[in-house]
């Protein structure tokens, strides 16, 4: 099931300053940066199946082999109805302009999925992804950049179904299995799909689907997080040419390899964690060349969630137990919302103060009970100065106080992403200095989707 979504390959666009090049020419250029996670879709069984190509035997040296077993096994996605779970993927990326590097980039992927049985070996993912960049610094906070949503069919085989409207996931038909058993050592092949949006990178309102082969391999079993796992290798290269007629800056081909190797969980019939090493090169219509070379890792959170309605009781009993000033709690669109209003920071500035690191530690008591939960930490302004700059500092506030959080142990780093929205989002009027008290506030949000 995953395997739609750990995506091992999943590009995402991000924002490049400008970049010098030779012949005086600048321009503004994307990033692409790993997005990983992993579905399960479905698609017409019908003509699918017969797409895998002849299964071959080959015996390869990958890295250090897993424990063989000679039982040849069944791979098959599992669906179970109403189950929910998330996927955590992490991508370190260097980019590289014409050879020489630019610059590192560190990617957070948050991946929450929800399944639905259609019955005959078919479930349909409703997938929500979060995609967030280390905040500034090395070692601090992820920064939320976009959300996106899709959903799509996949059978039993991996196949997948996903309508013409989504874009996601970018990496389609990864994997995909034989209709018979697999014994350790198995090769087998067939073709996948990458899809390329490049809208926001080019402002070209087209995206780009082209195939890859992909070549499998069963090495055998190893355990993993206490369990025992199936382990795959994936490995593929690309090559596509775009279309002449685009105008303007774009890319006249793209091309690149991915090699994965895959932790399946037999007993849930999804891909359970996922390893990649990567590299992806645009060649420009300038001549000039982009390359992106990483690592990404993912691997699913298998966590119960807590009943929302006895969460927002039990957090108005404990904020009026621990008598946090200018607190209130709210269900939310996302989950479980404690607002912190009247947060005091000098003006203009990003520095907690001493006197607000009392409430921040009443707040952590309430934040320890739900250990398991993901975190988003949102940063409102009241209505002063530019929207720039109410952008800029709403982020570095919540930035400040996520750190925060960090250092007091508690969530760990890929649990927490921090988001600043300026003055867009205020409670109260701005045209009183009382109604300004409350807009300036931080809130944490305990995520249940």
């Amino acid at each position: 099931m995953f395997i739609g979504l750990f995506q091992p390959h999943h590009i995402i666009l991000l924002k490049l300053p400008l970049l010098r090049f030779p012949y005086s020419m600048e321009f503004s250029q994307t990033i692409a940066t790993r997005h990983t996670f992993v579905k399960k879709s479905a698609i017409d069984s019908g003509g699918m199946k017969a797409r895998l190509s002849r299964i071959v035997l080959v015996f390869l040296c990958v890295g250090v082999l897993p424990v063989l077993s000679d039982e040849p096994q069944l791979f098959r996605f599992l669906f179970v109805d109403g189950e929910e779970y998330r996927i955590l993927s992490v991508v370190e990326q260097d980019v590289f302009i014409n050879e020489r590097f630019s610059h590192s980039a560190e990617i957070l992927n948050r991946i929450a999925v929800r399944v639905a049985y259609l019955g005959e070996g078919i479930g349909r993912l409703h997938v929500s992804y979060d995609v967030s960049e280390e905040n500034m610094q090395p070692n601090e906070v992820f920064q939320l950049s976009r959300s996106f949503e899709t959903e799509y069919r996949q059978n039993e085989l991996g196949f997948m179904d996903v309508p013409r409207e989504f874009v996601r996931p970018m990496v389609r038909d990864v994997p995909v299995f034989p209709e018979n058993p697999i014994a350790p050592g198995t090769a087998w092949s067939n073709s996948g799909t990458e899809v390329h949006d490049l809208t926001e990178s080019f402002d070209i309102p087209e995206r780009f689907e082209f195939r890859i082969p992909v070549v499998y391999q069963y090495l055998g079993v190893e355990e993993r997080d206490g369990r025992v796992m199936d382990v795959l290798s994936v490995r593929y290269s690309m090559f596509h040419r775009f279309p002449r007629n685009l105008e303007g800056l774009h890319p006249v081909a793209i091309s690149g390899f991915s090699n994965q190797r895959h932790y399946w969980d037999r007993l849930r019939g999804r891909v359970h964690a996922y390893e990649e090493e990567y590299e992806i090169l645009y060649t420009m219509s300038t001549g000039d060349t982009i390359s992106f070379r990483g690592t990404a890792e993912a691997r699913v959170v298998e966590t119960n969630l807590p009943d929302r309605s006895e969460v927002l009781q039990r957090l108005r009993e404990r904020l009026e137990d621990l008598a946090i000033p200018d607190t209130e709690v709210r269900e939310s669109e996302r989950g479980i919302t404690i607002s912190l209003e009247d947060i005091q920071f000098p003006p203009e500035s990003a520095r907690l103060l001493p006197s607000e690191l009392d409430k921040l530690d009443r707040i952590i008591e309430l934040l320890a009970e739900y250990p398991d939960t993901d975190l988003l930490i949102t940063g409102h302004t009241a209505l002063a100065g530019t929207p720039e700059g109410r952008q800029r500092l709403s982020e570095e506030r919540a930035a400040a106080v996520g750190n925060y959080l960090l250092d007091m142990g508690v969530r760990s780093r890929d649990q927490l992403i921090i988001r600043g929205v300026g003055a867009e989002e205020p409670v109260a009027p701005n045209t009183t200095e009382a109604g300004r008290r409350r807009n300036r506030r931080v809130e944490f949000t305990i995520l249940q989707d």
